[in-house]
């Protein structure tokens, strides 16, 4: 019976290891376990479609950055967003925000376009060159659809 407690035991021990390590997982790649080294940015979008807490911001397909806020502001109705971008890291202040897919079946991501100005953002500071997201579904329909133009 020994034997059989201690197979329980192994067992039992490898199902909570990995549960435990997938919760630690799944906290950092939804942001809830965010780090506070870095500045913050906002940008208002047209459209955030796929994006929200936690989505990464990237440099050159590099993340440097994360979701840190998503709002609707009611007199514009756009989406506030703000997000931090890693220390260390410095965007020219002339640089754009393009909410970018990963692919056809790929989720959104926030990417950064740089500039070429030598004057970067500082902390708190509004991008106000974005490109909301491009909905898949209306680019098919308008495909499908013909647009009249030859």
């Amino acid at each position: 019976m020994s034997t059989y407690n201690a197979t329980e035991v192994l067992v039992g021990g490898a199902v909570l290891a990995c549960a435990i390590a997938f919760g630690v997982y799944a906290s950092q790649s939804t942001g809830l376990s965010q780090n506070s080294n870095g500045y913050e940015l906002g940008a208002s979008f047209r459209s955030l479609e796929g994006v929200g807490v936690g989505t990464d911001v990237r440099l050159a397909g590099v993340k440097i950055g994360t979701v840190t806020g998503v709002t609707l502001n009611s007199e514009t109705y756009r989406a506030d967003t703000t997000f931090t971008i890693s220390d260390g890291i410095l965007v020219p202040d002339d640089s754009a925000i393009v909410i970018s897919s990963e692919g056809l079946l790929g989720g959104n991501f926030v990417e950064v376009m740089p500039g070429g100005s030598p004057f970067y953002f500082e902390a708190g500071d509004q991008v106000e060159d974005t490109q909301g997201a491009v909905s898949l579904i209306s680019l098919l329909v308008k495909f499908v659809a013909g647009d009249g133009s030859e």
